[in-house]
């Protein structure tokens, strides 16, 4: 089984981009997208090959949203982690396929500022890694999307400028080692230990062409089904948004 997680930064602007060329060309049994920024209805591609579609959008418009497209038919279907506060910006799919819930992602950024840190550190994270070890009690948990923070100093170019920015504070990095103290396993560390990998670059500076970027966007999985990974990786290459799709390979 193969799974792609791609924060596409616009729907309808990376369908401009070649994105049907890319999913014919990688044919994923599951695409996880965050930060759609649309609805449903404002989307004119059918994806035909992707006969079971769940989106989540956001109640202000433009805004944030997820959307999974699958070639299986999931169990059921939740948006949202069941917290009112926490769900309309549409950042939440949990699809429950046989052997494991698959969530779709898109984690809050702090913000310029870090205005919503305390929001992100105090209440998201925790009711996340809340929600996700319930389902867990169920069965394996496999998690994607764009998590908002760089795990470790290898997982960006520039660590020591960026240690209070968004995305790089101590109170989002801890967020994410609880997930890992948790059990969840960063699926690409399995496979690649070494600096220099990156998800996100910023538009400036040719930052994309220089490598100057950030590993953000994750497969994490529970530690119960680790050895079904066969592969974790990242498409570097692949152009249409300011972050690279990612890949889970299951056995």
């Amino acid at each position: 089984m193969k799974i792609i997680s791609w924060n596409v930064n616009g729907i309808r602007a990376v369908l401009k981009k070649n994105f049907l060329d890319f999913l014919n060309s990688e044919t994923p049994d599951i695409i996880c997208l965050q930060e759609t920024k649309a609805t449903r209805e404002q989307v004119d591609e059918e994806f035909p090959e992707y006969p079971h579609q769940y989106w989540h959008s956001a109640e202000k418009k433009g805004y944030s949203g997820t959307a999974i497209l699958s070639k299986i038919e999931p169990i059921s279907v939740s948006y949202g982690i069941e917290i009112e506060k926490h769900d309309n910006e549409g950042r939440v799919i949990t699809a429950e396929y046989n052997d494991f819930y698959l969530i779709n992602i898109y984690v809050p950024n702090s913000k310029r500022g870090l205005e919503r840190l305390d929001y992100r550190q105090n209440e998201w994270d925790m009711d996340l890694l809340k929600y996700m070890k319930n389902l867990e009690k169920k069965k394996p948990v496999i998690f994607c999307g764009d998590m908002n923070v760089a795990h470790k100093e290898i997982d960006l170019a520039n660590p020591a400028t960026n240690r209070r920015n968004a995305g790089f504070t101590d109170e989002e990095r801890e967020g994410f080692e609880n997930l890992v103290q948790a059990g969840f396993v960063d699926t690409f560390r399995m496979f690649e230990t070494g600096p220099g990998h990156y998800t996100w670059w910023s538009y400036m500076g040719r930052a994309r062409e220089k490598n100057i970027g950030w590993r953000i966007d994750y497969f994490c999985v529970s530690e119960s089904i680790k050895e079904t990974v066969r592969n974790s990786y990242i498409l570097p290459e692949v152009m249409g948004s300011d972050h690279a799709p990612i890949i889970l390979e299951l056995k």
